[in-house]
């Protein structure tokens, strides 16, 4: 090899260390006492067959006693449908009378790309935070990702396999009631956002998702988090900074009783200003990339 390549080739290394150490999704590390949580950030949907798992994440959950999910029971379908006729039907109310005519024309083109030919007549019943949510799911189904891919479900099923116990942070309720519960005005900002995020295709879903995957938690940080708290910064109290400190509390009672868990929430919760990892380190809790 020539000698006049030699620097500029270490300089390269130099420069693709920090991708290279990165380059799969990530985990962090949070220690107090005899306790150790892993933490690490999930995405809910993915295509199948979609390899995620490194040796890191492998070892640390076969490392840990147990698994702690945003909710425990997330596959149990039986139990989400009642509770999302509970808070997102409103039958009283429609949806026509809540939103803009712009706002109908957006709901009803979006709601007709997602394959519901009605369009939003099909919507009428639902409350606009439901209609939210259909919506933005469905860029992430037209790509070929499946919720039934996701690495909670996948990660559950590891559990129950390994006879680990699995630990919910919220209920399903609870979930729900984050939407629910918001005043009119923020439901309808919430559901203008996510036409927004339609409307721009499928680049920022597939940015996202790229960033997970190399572990590149500044760039999905800015992606998943920034515009929610620069256009709703009380949603994204609500949805996010708000989570983040209940959860910090709830694992710190669990470190107390040490031993090794493994937790597993959306990675935009260990991203930003606001993250789990900066609520446990504010409550004392030595937290450090893995």
């Amino acid at each position: 090899m020539s000698r006049r390549l030699i620097p500029a080739l270490l300089a390269v290394m130099l420069l693709l260390a920090p991708a290279l150490a990165w380059a799969e999704p990530a985990l962090f590390v949070a220690r107090s006492g005899a306790a150790t949580l892993y933490l690490f950030g999930t995405i809910h949907v993915l295509k199948p067959g979609t390899n995620w798992e490194s040796a890191k994440i492998r070892r640390a959950f076969d490392a840990s006693a147990d698994l702690w999910l945003e909710v425990k029971d997330l596959d149990d379908t039986a139990a989400q449908v009642p509770l999302m006729q509970q808070y997102g039907i409103d039958l009283a109310n429609p949806l026509s009378s809540k939103l803009s005519p712009s706002d109908l024309q957006r709901v009803d083109a979006a709601l007709k790309q997602a394959g519901q030919p009605a369009g939003e007549a099909a919507a009428e019943p639902l409350r606009p935070w439901l209609v939210g949510m259909m919506l933005g799911i469905a860029p992430a189904l037209q790509e070929g990702l499946d919720p039934k891919s996701g690495v909670d479900l996948a990660l559950k099923a590891q559990a129950d396999q390994a006879g680990k116990p699995v630990h919910g942070l919220e209920t399903i309720e609870q979930q729900l009631r984050y939407f629910a519960d918001m005043p009119q005005v923020e439901e309808i900002s919430f559901l203008r956002s996510v036409l927004d995020d339609v409307a721009a295709g499928p680049e920022k879903l597939n940015a996202m998702l790229a960033a997970w995957e190399a572990g590149d938690m500044a760039t999905l940080g800015k992606l998943a988090l920034e515009d929610d708290a620069d256009k709703d910064p009380a949603l994204y109290r609500t949805m996010f900074t708000n989570r983040n400190i209940a959860w910090a509390k709830q694992l710190v009672q669990r470190m107390k009783t040490g031993g090794v868990s493994f937790v597993a929430v959306g990675a935009g919760h260990l991203a930003g200003p606001d993250s789990l990892v900066v609520q446990l380190q504010k409550l004392g809790v030595a937290v450090t990339r893995e």
